[in-house]
């Protein structure tokens, strides 16, 4: 008896997934970096400090999900990814303003996500996390 051969992802699904990585692992340098920095410095306030590394910690495992659950093809990603590419876009456009303004952080934030959303829609990724048989 044959086995089902698994299904071929699409460069489209594998460069999704790929930006969605790289998205996660910074996420987790940040955790990373927000953790050493709080044993390693005093904070002006220690609870803002703490909630800014829960929501980090939050943010890095919903990414993280999402890029796993992307491979799977789920359905519900499209959705999960569009909200949080947006998140990332309005940070982006932040970074554009302002006394302290960093357009190069601004473009390595707007860069990949407007790439994320574009792929997000693509023929072979809808195909690939299409909702299955509701039966």
């Amino acid at each position: 008896m044959d086995e089902p051969r698994p299904a071929r992802r699409s460069r489209a699904l594998i460069t999704l997934v790929l930006l969605l990585a790289a998205e996660a692992a910074l996420l987790w340098g940040v955790v990373v970096w927000l953790i050493l920095e709080l044993l390693t410095d005093q904070p002006t306030s220690f609870a803002s400090a703490v909630a800014i590394l829960v929501l980090t910690v939050v943010a890095a495992a919903w990414v993280s999900t999402i890029t796993v659950a992307t491979l799977r093809g789920r359905s519900w990603i499209r959705a999960a990814a569009v909200t949080w590419q947006l998140v990332q876009v309005f940070i982006a456009i932040g970074c554009f303003q302002g006394f302290y303004a960093r357009p190069d952080l601004g473009w390595a934030l707007l860069v990949p996500s407007v790439l994320v959303i574009v792929l997000l829609f693509t023929r072979s990724v809808l195909e690939a996390t299409r909702p299955g048989d509701p039966r």
